[in-house]
């Protein structure tokens, strides 16, 4: 039998998750679990880069405990960060996190060079603080640009410390705006007005490149052999190729981030579709991601932190069931991107301090539902197509009141499923790779049929 691994890292944790087909259907197992975290050092938001390695590693050794070793491995990440590294493949350190404060007020600067729906019309990508492209410029600044010879963005990154071997994957490097939506390769001419080299990107490979086997170091601490395939790395365009939804529907990655669109084969360049909000990102057989971003369940995330982890999602849920909606917030405002208390954030923003952390609550699931409704409107009026179905997936798909509410607002079919879309999608690209005969609609089928899928019914 043959066995694929995908590595799933998110902000907060990585899972190694291995993966057959028995019958015709997929058949999970998690095999590893480990935290990331971003640390504060010298006031500076980065990664722990050596942990992230460390952890990858050591949850590829625990296949060779189970006896179950994997042909194919493939790694998928959030997108924007990077890891630079110098002409010897040495890392120029700190990895800084996309939740560092360090390119406030860059992308007003590049406006003043590019207009902003010049450059949306290059790229299709949303103009958010924390692009690659923005912080590449801070990184021009202070320098550390002119002493790289590299740039791997950290799927790419982890997958060279398996297997030695340097590539840029393009559904990761189209989230950082660093990809013309024309050529479909790096934007060497965008990086030039911006002073930015290009030749640290080297080639743009696609989802399915087999990078090879495992360098020989980490050959001897896991004990085995297997081939090393970019799949689709941005954990979002994993996501989106496992979702099973069908025409005339949209998607929601429900996660840390909720990605909420639909999937496209020409992207969207207007001018309402940008001030919308809305972004056009790569996926697998270069389909385009229409959607839009909103801060999910780094929300709640923050909100429980708060609260010491004393109550369980599911009892936040309940908290939030049975208290009133003082007031809606933009799930997206500034002041939620890496707050020192989420729960006084919410109450500054609202201008209510007296809330409970119930009413708190309620206006995070309220808030989010009605921005989905939003979305879905913009989603019918650029692509002309009416939405009939909702297709939620990823970890967050599990909170029944979040799924009821998107039920409520939009006034939509809500199907909820699969949890683990982003590892299932990432097994797509492992799949397809290794049987010529599979499609992306085959393997969409084949998840369809292999996973329990939900409707939500209120």
């Amino acid at each position: 039998m043959r066995y694929h691994l995908a590595i799933d890292i998110g902000a907060s944790s990585g899972r190694h998750i291995l993966a057959s087909v028995e019958g015709g259907k997929l058949e999970l197992r998690e095999v590893y679990r480990f935290e990331n975290y971003i640390k504060n050092e010298n006031g500076t938001l980065v990664w722990d880069i050596e942990h992230l390695v460390d952890s990858v590693i050591e949850g590829i050794a625990e296949c060779k405990k189970l006896g179950t070793l994997p042909d194919t491995v493939g790694i998928d990440t959030w997108g924007v960060d990077y890891v630079l590294l110098d002409k010897d493949g040495k890392e120029l350190l700190p990895a800084v996190s996309y939740r560092d404060s360090r390119t406030d007020g860059i992308p007003e600067e590049v406006d003043a060079i590019l207009l902003r729906h010049e450059l949306y019309k290059r790229n299709g990508i949303q103009s958010l603080n924390f692009n690659s492209i923005y912080q590449l410029v801070c990184d021009k600044r202070s320098g550390k640009l002119e002493r790289a010879a590299h740039l791997l963005m950290m799927p790419q990154y982890l997958s060279y410390k398996l297997s030695g071997v340097m590539a840029n994957e393009y559904t990761d490097l189209t989230t950082g705006a660093l990809i013309n939506v024309e050529t479909k390769q790096i934007d060497t001419e965008l990086l030039s007005m911006l002073g930015i080299r290009s030749d640290i990107f080297g080639k743009v490979s696609l989802p399915g490149t087999a990078l090879g086997g495992f360098t020989p170091e980490v050959r001897e601490r896991v004990g085995f052999d297997a081939t090393v395939i970019l799949v689709a790395s941005h954990d979002t365009a994993s996501a989106v190729a496992a979702c099973p939804g069908g025409d005339n529907s949209v998607y929601i990655s429900s996660g840390t981030w909720s990605l909420m669109g639909t999937e496209i084969l020409s992207p969207v360049l207007s001018l309402e579709a940008m001030e919308s909000g809305f972004t056009n990102e790569g996926g697998v057989d270069f389909r385009y991601r229409f959607l839009k971003n909103y801060m999910g369940m780094w929300l709640f995330q923050c909100i429980r932190r708060d609260l010491g982890k004393k109550y369980s999602y599911d009892e936040m849920m309940e908290m939030a069931k049975q208290s009133r909606l003082v007031g809606y917030i933009d799930p997206n405002a500034r002041e939620f991107v890496a707050p020192e208390s989420m729960i006084d954030a919410i109450r500054t923003h609202l201008g209510a301090p007296d809330m409970t952390v119930g009413e708190v609550l309620a206006a995070v699931y309220h808030s989010l539902a009605r921005s989905y409704k939003e979305a879905v409107g913009v989603v019918e009026r650029m692509t002309e197509q009416s939405v009939d179905t909702i297709n939620i997936v990823g970890g967050g798909c599990k909170d029944s009141y979040l799924n009821e509410l998107t039920a409520r607002y939009t006034g939509k079919r809500v199907i909820a499923g699969p949890v683990e879309a982003t590892a299932i999608g990432n097994i797509a690209v492992q799949l397809m790779f290794s049987d010529s005969s599979l499609t992306l609609a085959k393997v969409r089928e084949m998840i369809k049929n292999s996973f329990d899928i939900k409707e939500v019914n209120i």
